[in-house]
């Protein structure tokens, strides 16, 4: 195993383990009587970070791995039913403990917030959209950036410039944009509490109602320009422009041209 990564994940279950037994109210109940896990949550979130930081998307197979390398830090571990059982109960824990190792980085402090969203595709057959345990959530949503319909969720995120995440929510495909965004920051103390913060995002994200109330939380909106602005033509072999040229056009109302990408703005 990497040393910088059992490093990592040392440091990461001491915080965690401290957070946990500073705030026992964060932990999902368990009775007082009965029989004590043999796994605590500390080592569960930090197997689940360490998942997904070495790629595995199967929890069988993390768990098959972990028991032939990962021996020396986790004595223990379950089968992979009650691995997903406890998981799921921890949902709430995680999210909580996202935000509070966030604050521990110099990015939380970043004035700026970046806000966007992208369709979560949940299935494409007719059968699937009626059987599905998703079906009266997930709806049928257009995504602009690939032009096509699709049925199944939207994942918006709040993000500084540096990529941390600082909210996020998971909404219907044809959930308002701009209440979405709202609700992300009005409803978290931890984010509500920012000053001066300035919010990049698109133009779905505002409207005649967000500016006043964004202002609440000092929060300055700003959108992203559809006028004339700087872009470098990426190009295919043999075909369009070359790349690296940089030319000057108008972009379209939708804020899409073509496969270009926006380096600087351009005057008027």
């Amino acid at each position: 195993m990497d040393a910088d990564l059992d490093t990592l994940a040392t440091a990461l279950y001491v915080r965690v383990d401290d957070l946990l037994k500073s705030y026992p109210e964060r932990v999902p109940w368990r009775p007082k009587v009965g029989i004590e896990p043999k796994i605590t949550d500390a080592e569960l979130v930090t197997l689940s970070v360490m998942a997904a930081l070495l790629g595995f998307t199967s929890e069988a197979r993390w768990l098959r791995f972990a028991r032939a390398q990962l021996r020396s830090l986790f004595p223990y571990l379950p089968q992979q039913p009650g691995y997903n059982k406890r998981l799921r109960n921890l949902a709430a824990t995680m999210g909580w403990l996202v935000t509070m190792l966030a604050r521990d980085t110099t990015l939380w402090t970043d004035d700026a917030w970046l806000a966007d969203s992208t369709p979560v595709e949940c299935g494409r057959s007719r059968e699937t959209a009626k059987r599905s345990d998703l079906a009266g959530f997930a709806e049928y949503g257009y995504c602009a950036s690939h032009s096509r319909y699709f049925w199944g969720l939207r994942l918006h995120l709040l993000c500084t410039v540096g990529g941390l995440p600082v909210g996020f929510a998971l909404t219907g495909a044809k959930a308002d944009e701009r209440h979405t965004l709202l609700h992300m920051i009005g409803d978290d103390p931890r984010l509500a509490g920012h000053t001066h913060q300035t919010l990049i995002a698109d133009k779905n994200y505002f409207g005649a109602e967000c500016p006043g109330r964004c202002w609440r939380h000092s929060v300055r909106g700003t959108r992203v320009g559809r006028r004339r602005v700087w872009y470098r033509w990426r190009g295919r072999d043999g075909g369009g422009m070359r790349p690296g040229r940089r030319i000057r056009m108008r972009a379209r109302r939708r804020g899409r041209v073509g496969r270009c990408v926006r380096v600087g703005a351009g005057r008027g």
